[in-house]
């Protein structure tokens, strides 16, 4: 904030006309000052002890006299014990205010040819399956984090991998050739992920039926698994696929283009998008090669099964298996794989997964063997770990068909919310079009915002109820916000107000008032503090603070009524400039806001 650097400038300068000594800018400890005491900023003196030679109480109040007397930014001090809390001229508030009203997008630093270039890895689906609740963290973190490095003055590239090969693809396609009679999106009226997904969980219960008989005979769970036809004629189809049978890839690429039409409308309905997509089909072949490289130089070692392992007891880890004894690959070769040809597409300075924090060991794993096989980038890889997400009722399986499909969750979400809305009556006086749009922002709107506002890295429960309600730190209590401001707005133009472009400095403005400058000066160093910790947490909670603070103000106090003229001008500009970082902040969170409710 500039009051910050003004005030830490005339600190530095203080400390060495009274004793004599030369400090830096980072020795110079301001934060703000606590609710309970007078004040904005707050200077903690005990690093100057040993300089003033003083104690914390003397000290404090000699630096307050000093900026008082030599600092125009310094109205008034007062001392509690070595804290001392200044309060800042009313002038400068509106300085600042007028410094951030000529910036239309404040706090976010502008992309140029220099900027480092940031990609961003998160969805990854299997075509065995819809997205679900899962998914839907996944994805909304995913975008979110990369609005978030965009804002912070990085070139991003958003980047999916789709998991579109492997034994779960083929369990689905053995289930539609046995059981699906010639079934397809078209003569069922069915998504081509969610008939997928049926078969994915048909082949599951047929497997069951299948082991349960074998274990009645006496066998063990695995010997059962082991033993099963299904599962042999599954592994058969993985085996010709990855020798490239043309009957069992025309299969593949059939149903795999049905799930992919049905992600497309899915992904538009979320709000999310990608630069470029990867398909494991393309990328394994990459990690093969590059493990058998591997091999070669002995880096990797063959087991008599001929199965390929990485030995990793000297990390302090275990020995990784990279190909099967029937040459097939798994995860890990993959993900060499989809790494070096990315590594080869862009000029990447920096490569984030956006996978859950059950994977945490995998890409442990992953950065230890990039490194091993001569990547540059291998230790330099950061996994986003994420915590799961669950219902009130527990845990999903999608083998069980027990998974809160995306689709449905934002279905019900925007039904809930035309619900609740017409209840209370916000879509009254709109056209059907309007209130359908209303809707439709305020259900997905409650569900990002929901998932978002928590720590990433902490397990959740998403409560669809919750969610949806206009008061709270919730996603439509923030949209109701700033359609009422903007409705302000509306009614000031209407009356044929004028907003001026600078405010003059002479007005007196209430406490509460220089709250919230502070608080809207605050937006770029939160923009800045999501960027470092990965956290779209950190705007979300700041945009709800934001929000409560403004509504009491705007319970408090005139606006339109103001019969000053100048400080209804400054109420005015300071709603507005609070609108445009409520819109800023929740763009960054892939949120849309109405500008009526």
């Amino acid at each position: 904030m500039v009051i910050e650097q003004q005030i830490t400038g005339a600190i530095i300068t203080g400390i060495k006309e009274l004793y004599g000594a030369e400090i830096l800018a980072d020795q110079v400890q301001l934060q703000k000052t606590k609710k309970e005491f007078k004040g904005h900023l707050t200077l903690v003196v005990f690093p100057f002890l040993r300089m003033s030679k003083k104690s914390p109480e003397q000290t404090a109040q000699e630096i307050g006299e000093y900026l008082v007397k030599n600092e125009s930014a310094v109205e008034e001090f007062n001392v509690i014990k070595g804290f001392l809390n200044l309060t800042i001229a009313c002038s400068c508030w509106i300085d600042l205010l007028n410094s951030i009203n000529e910036q239309p997008t404040y706090g976010i630093i502008p992309v140029t040819e220099k900027s480092p270039l940031v990609m961003i890895e998160y969805s990854s689906p299997n075509t065995n399956k819809p997205l679900h609740l899962g998914h839907v963290r996944n994805n909304l973190l995913g975008f979110s984090l990369s609005e978030i490095m965009k804002a912070n003055g990085n070139k991003v590239v958003k980047t999916n991998i789709v998991n579109d090969r492997g034994i779960h693809i083929c369990k689905s396609m053995l289930a539609w050739q046995k059981w699906g009679n010639g079934v397809t999106p078209e003569s069922t009226g069915k998504k081509g992920d969610h008939l997928i997904g049926d078969f994915y969980v048909l082949f599951s219960n047929k497997l069951k039926e299948e082991t349960t008989a074998l274990e009645a005979q006496g066998l063990t769970k695995e010997e059962a698994e082991a033993q099963s036809q299904l599962m042999a004629e599954a592994r058969e189809m993985l085996r010709k696929w990855e020798a490239g049978d043309k009957e069992v890839r025309a299969l593949w690429e059939m149903m795999n283009n049905w799930v992919y039409a049905g992600f497309d409308e899915t992904y538009k309905m979320m709000g999310v998008n990608f630069d470029k997509i990867y398909y494991e089909s393309q990328t394994y072949l990459e990690g093969k090669s590059k493990v058998l490289e591997g091999l070669d130089k002995g880096i990797f070692y063959r087991r008599e099964d001929g199965s390929v392992w990485a030995d990793l007891t000297q990390e302090g880890l275990d020995e990784k298996l990279l190909l099967r004894a029937d040459g097939t690959s798994v995860y890990m070769t993959q993900d060499i794989g989809t790494a070096k040809l990315r590594f080869d597409d862009y000029p990447i300075n920096k490569m984030i997964y956006v996978v859950g924090n059950e994977q945490n060991y995998h890409f442990q794993v992953l950065s230890i063997l990039l490194d091993k096989l001569g990547f540059k980038f291998g230790k330099g890889l950061v996994h986003f770990s994420y915590g799961m997400v669950e219902l009130p009722e527990g845990k999903m399986k999608s083998r069980e068909g027990t998974v809160v499909d995306a689709d449905d969750l934002m279905e019900e979400m925007i039904n809930t919310a035309r619900e609740i809305s017409k209840e209370l009556g916000k879509l009254d006086e709109m056209t059907p079009e309007e209130a359908e749009d209303i809707a439709r922002i305020v259900g997905l709107g409650s569900l990002k915002y929901f998932i978002l506002k928590v720590d990433p890295r902490k397990n959740m429960t998403f409560n669809p109820k919750e969610s949806i309600d206009f008061n709270g730190n919730t996603g439509p209590f923030i949209q109701y916000t700033y359609a009422r401001i903007r409705s302000v707005l509306r009614k000031a133009a209407e009356q044929g107000l004028v907003l001026p472009t600078q405010l003059p400095t002479t007005s007196t403005i209430s406490e509460k008032e220089e709250n919230l400058i502070q608080m809207i000066a605050d937006f770029s160093a939160v923009v800045k503090e999501a960027g470092k910790l990965y956290s779209p947490a950190c705007i979300a909670n700041y945009i709800y603070d934001l929000v409560k603070e403004y509504n009491q103000f705007y319970h408090d106090f005139s606006i339109l009524r103001e019969e000053n003229a100048e400080l209804k001008n400054f109420r005015l500009v300071l709603s507005a400039n609070i609108a445009n970082i409520i819109k800023t902040g929740m763009a960054l969170l892939g949120i849309e806001v109405p500008e009526r409710m």
